[in-house]
């Protein structure tokens, strides 16, 4: 959440094709559910990019090689523990265009729908929370932008250092100017 807000902030054209996909498919007279979040497929392109520029865990969980194999010309003896390394693959040029680059819409083109795109791991073992999580970000975010303006302290962009750890955290936390829009202020009581 914090870094999509952050991504967010930085490319503020973005940030109001994501509110203005909220007005035209939702309105202000009612706050966002789960089942608007198809229709918003800006929304979910921002936060799909989100997460391949900043996957929540860059390292995948690790596996076992079964048996003897060759990956990328190397030889995998039986046995051997194998890790993907999800933040490099997602920022790897010969598999994405302009990878080090916040692009949504990158996702309407169909970049991202093989095994480059493993922000919740691939196959049998991927993470079985990936819909759940995917729903709770999304309506989280959609209420933020639809409820508050955002805007960042001062002129700089928003810091995007990593942190260290697991979870790939911000080195510093964001900091944000944010207020009720006029048009949800009826709304904002009822919560």
């Amino acid at each position: 959440m914090e870094w999509a807000m952050s991504l967010l902030l930085n490319h503020p054209e973005a940030l109001k094709m994501v509110h203005d996909e909220i007005e035209t498919h939702v309105g202000h007279q009612r706050l966002v559910i789960d089942s608007d979040l198809p229709q918003l497929r800006y929304l979910n392109n921002v936060i799909r990019e989100t997460l391949r520029l900043l996957p929540p865990g860059p390292l995948l969980v690790p596996r076992e090689s079964t048996m003897d194999c060759s990956a990328g010309g190397f030889h995998v003896p039986r046995g051997a523990m194998l890790m993907v390394n999800a933040y490099k693959m997602h920022r790897d040029p010969a598999l994405w265009t302009d990878p080090a680059e916040f692009k949504p819409e990158r996702f309407e083109s169909g970049e991202g729908e093989g095994y480059e795109y493993v922000p919740f791991g691939v196959g049998r073992r991927r993470c079985p929370g990936e819909a759940m999580a995917m729903k709770a970000v999304g309506l989280v975010l959609a209420s933020l932008v639809q409820c508050f303006e955002w805007k960042r302290l001062g002129e700089e962009e928003v810091d995007l250092s990593e942190g260290e750890g697991l979870s790939m955290p911000k080195a510093i936390p964001l900091e944000v100017l944010c207020k009720p829009r006029q048009a949800m202020m009826d709304i904002l009581p009822l919560l």
